[in-house]
């Protein structure tokens, strides 16, 4: 769907924004002029109050300039922030994306607002059907482009151009994780991002051949198992000054996960198709930081394997030796991710030399117990690092909340017979994962975890601007937090 910018436009669908309380806007006059009053009817009757969100639908006479307006509910002014801007501009999408019209014009005068609204539309507009081979025409997408009314046409289309990349980030990621994984698996999902370097990023994709020679023992620890070849990918934007250390982003990209030898439930395990949601949140933002053109040196990397219950899978009880040399005594194969981060945070430290590491990783699911399906779990030992990340969460509406860790934490991964075992029993799952995964980032680094297990994916009702089960998270808050903190 095609998002434009304009003085003004001719198109079957008016829509205007609201305010809770308030009167139309004057944009609207025209229409509710042209149509005795409609228009003003459907803002004070009924039970439209113009909350957040809220779409009221009036059908047009004859002769009007459109044939449908619709009414968007903006909430109070004083609290539209980005998240309620992007909801606006969702629910339009939502409530007319299959309408049968073709073209729509917003009225939004303010630029940076529309700009927003039009970013909400475009993650609204998103679907994942390539494998229905039957599709009822009326529950078919309609509405092909929406046009925003601006008063500043030009700085709209300047302010849109961040959001635009970042969507394209969304896209990919939200693409990735609902990919089947008869279709996803390490090399077909290297291949994927091999194609991105027709957008300007470097992508170099280590076998298992090369990976054995560096001891990457834990990671090929959880890919052994599999038919499929573990891959690790690197992909590299150099966007910012030359010779200047990297940001690196590492991700988790198991493409399917049984539980290994510790076999999963078998209710749902299909979801286990999103247990990559990591590694793809890295390689949509690297996609969204080269489609902008990124004034940054940035690396992602990610660990790409499946975890399966064959005849020559890791069982439990087996001692794993790690890339940094530090053993590692599976307890529980199930927690086969942290093993994949362990070697990939190794090789980023050792070859790309950063100057800070966020990794993310759909871990546990502990921290879907603890924060449910609106925040991601931080864990850092870095306020500055926390302070950034939560505050580009709240500007990008993909948002994060800060867990502890400590030294008392880290004692339940004690083990009998190695440096360290993988799991710390059940309580304090996520933190004990993330105290795992510290063991192998040496003191002076600056990184943190993301625990995205709670957000990757949602079944159930979510925000318009969330259409698919895959929500794609990570990129928007990854490019916000790289453009706030890593570009002049």
């Amino acid at each position: 769907m095609k998002i434009r910018f304009a003085a003004e436009a001719k198109a079957e669908i008016a829509a205007f924004v609201l305010d809770e309380g308030g009167k139309l806007p004057v944009a609207a006059h025209q229409f509710d002029e042209a149509s005795g009053g409609l228009l003003t009817e459907a803002a004070s009757t009924g039970r439209f109050s113009a909350k957040a969100g809220q779409v009221a639908v009036i059908v047009l006479p004859k002769g009007s300039a459109a044939k449908r307006a619709v009414l968007i509910g903006g909430g109070p002014p004083d609290k539209r922030d980005g998240r309620v801007l992007e909801r606006i501009g969702g629910s339009f999408i939502k409530s007319q994306g299959a309408s049968g019209f073709k073209t729509a014009s917003f009225h939004i005068g303010d630029a940076e607002m529309a700009a927003q609204i039009g970013a909400g539309m475009r993650l609204a507009a998103y679907r994942f059907d390539a494998y229905f081979t039957k599709k009822k025409p009326d529950a078919l997408p309609s509405l092909n482009g929406v046009t925003l009314i601006s008063d500043d046409t030009k700085a709209a289309k300047a302010a849109f151009a961040p959001f635009d990349a970042a969507v394209d980030g969304t896209y990919f990621a939200r693409d990735l994780v609902n990919e089947p994984p008869n279709v996803l698996y390490p090399a077909s999902f290297a291949k994927r991002l091999e194609a991105l370097e027709t957008h300007g990023l470097e992508v170099e994709v280590l076998g298992e051949k090369e990976m054995k020679k560096l001891g990457m023992g834990s990671l090929l620890g959880v890919g052994q198992g599999s038919v499929k070849e573990s891959k690790m990918a690197i992909m590299r934007w150099h966007g910012g000054k030359k010779g200047e250390k990297p940001v690196a982003l590492v991700g988790k990209g198991v493409c399917f996960d049984t539980g290994g030898i510790s076999l999963k439930p078998g209710a749902g395990m299909e979801d286990m198709r999103g247990d990559m949601g990591g590694a793809a949140a890295v390689s949509g933002t690297m996609l969204a930081l080269a489609r902008r053109k990124a004034k940054a040196n940035v690396v992602g990397l990610v660990g790409l394997v499946e975890n399966m219950p064959d005849a020559d899978a890791i069982r439990p009880g087996d001692i794993l030796t790690s890339a940094s040399g530090q053993t590692i005594e599976v307890q529980n194969t199930d927690a086969e991710g942290r093993l994949v981060l362990a070697d990939v945070l190794w090789y980023a430290q050792t070859h790309e030399k950063p100057k800070a590491i966020v990794d993310l990783a759909t871990l546990t699911g502990a921290i879907v117990v603890s924060l449910g399906h609106h925040h991601a779990g931080l864990f850092t030992g870095h306020d500055e690092m926390a302070d950034a990340l939560t505050k580009a969460g709240q500007a990008s509406g993909e948002r994060v909340w800060r867990l502890p860790m400590g030294a008392e934490y880290d004692r339940l991964l004690k083990s009998k017979f190695a440096d360290m075992r993988n799991i710390g029993g059940r309580a304090a799952g996520s933190i004990t994962a993330a105290q795992f995964l510290k063991r192998f980032v040496a003191d002076d680094m600056p990184w943190t975890h993301l625990d995205i297990a709670g957000v990757a994916w949602v079944n159930g009702e979510k925000e318009p601007t969330d259409p698919s089960w895959a929500s794609g998270f990570g990129p928007r808050l990854l490019n916000q937090w790289i453009a706030d903190n890593y570009e002049g």
